[in-house]
């Protein structure tokens, strides 16, 4: 296979420091919730191994995949882009148009023929023979299969890419369906999200680049490093959810205190991504944290299952028993029955005579003086 520079000797090459190097790798190395093992493997595999060659195409879609791409903070975009991969065909950002575009495309396919990445954003349309799509003049369901042909694995970045968003919504009159619908012969990675977060996509070349393999994926096909929780199991709103304490309506003194969501629609607890732990611009913030429920922009389908305010009443806490509808009320219950035996177990107490009912008798020491005297003995 012919070679290119390793992601090291390009970094020196732009006048990157070794010190900000190291740096770098640790980042990644803890975007992928890996240990400091990991970092070493990092440094070893991106001063050694050849930049990964990646064609990047796109079918249906806002381009908003791309647009959060390049907005990555931890690793720089710049980094990613010119350094740890080869982005040799990009019609997004590359320089080169119409037939030089496509020239690259064939010869990155026949010179890195089994060992290049190829990148999906958006989907692709079956309807009329593909009509809804064309790409050089001819459907882009083309252009895809014979870029598949020759790759080693597909990442299918967004939820077009991984399960048709909007453009497959009901009744879609394109007929458009996400990658692995259409290949079926090459290991796909789903990275879904509209868009994904961005440090969620460079972590998952950087893993490629890393240990050669693609990462642990769930049973529906997406990374388990970061999309192996819910957004609900690590919300920083999730002991409202557990008090039973919620917004009831926009704006409203639940909603100032920061309460749960739940109620106008959150879709966190039946959400699988690291919105709550990596989140948005820089680790800023993610929709929750601006004031407005989840989505669930990530799973399949999301656009057909009803308003994105409407919750699911289903959804289980405190064991099998209750759902959040009745959470609310139980907790008011369980405090208010905590009161009240509180309340008769003093009176008792109260009427109670000295050394009656196992009480301590003068002299015998109280709890307080039973636990200084294990103190002294200690």
């Amino acid at each position: 296979m012919p070679t290119t520079e390793t992601f090291y000797e390009v970094m020196r090459r732009q006048g990157i420091t070794r010190r900000s190097f190291l740096k770098f790798c640790s980042l990644t190395a803890t975007a992928l919730g890996l240990g400091p093992a990991a970092a070493d493997q990092l440094v070893q595999a991106m001063q050694t191994k050849p930049r990964l060659p990646v064609l990047w195409l796109h079918g249906l879609e806002c381009t908003c995949c791309s647009e959060s791409f390049i907005r990555s903070a931890h690793p720089l975009v710049k980094d990613v882009v010119l350094s740890m991969i080869s982005l040799d065909y990009d019609d997004t950002i590359m320089a080169a148009s119409g037939h030089q575009a496509e020239a690259i495309l064939t010869e990155i396919r026949a010179k890195y023929k089994g060992n290049y990445i190829l990148a999906v954003e958006g989907n692709a349309p079956l309807n009329q023979d593909g009509m809804s799509c064309f790409i050089a003049g001819r459907p882009f369901m083309e252009q895809l299969k014979e870029a598949a042909a020759d790759c080693k694995a597909i990442i299918s970045w967004g939820t077009c890419a991984s399960w048709g968003c909007v453009q497959a919504a009901h009744p879609n009159p394109t007929q458009a369906v996400p990658i692995h619908k259409v290949i079926h012969d090459k290991p796909i990675i789903k990275v879904p999200g509209c868009p994904p977060i961005a440090e969620v996509m460079t972590a998952v070349v950087a893993y490629l680049l890393t240990f050669e393999r693609i990462p642990e994926l769930d049973r529906q096909g997406r990374p388990k490093m970061f999309y192996g929780q819910r957004i609900h199991d690590k919300c920083y709103r999730r002991p409202h959810f557990d008090a039973g304490q919620f917004v009831e309506s926009w704006d409203d003194e639940g909603a100032r205190r920061g309460y749960c969501l739940y109620k106008m629609g959150c879709k966190g607890p039946t959400t699988y991504n690291a919105c709550s732990t990596v989140r948005w611009n820089d680790g800023v913030s993610f929709p929750i944290q601006s004031g407005h429920g989840c989505i669930g922009c990530s799973e399949d389908g999301f656009w057909d299952k009803g308003s994105f305010y409407d919750h699911v009443t289903e959804t289980r806490v405190f064991g099998v028993e209750l759902n959040a509808d009745r959470v609310g009320l139980a907790a008011a219950g369980t405090v208010g029955a905590a009161v009240a035996a509180h309340a008769v177990a003093s009176a008792v107490k109260r009427a109670r005579k000295p050394g009656e009912f196992g009480d301590s008798a003068p002299g015998e020491g109280s709890g307080d003086q039973a636990k200084n005297q294990t103190g002294e003995r200690s």
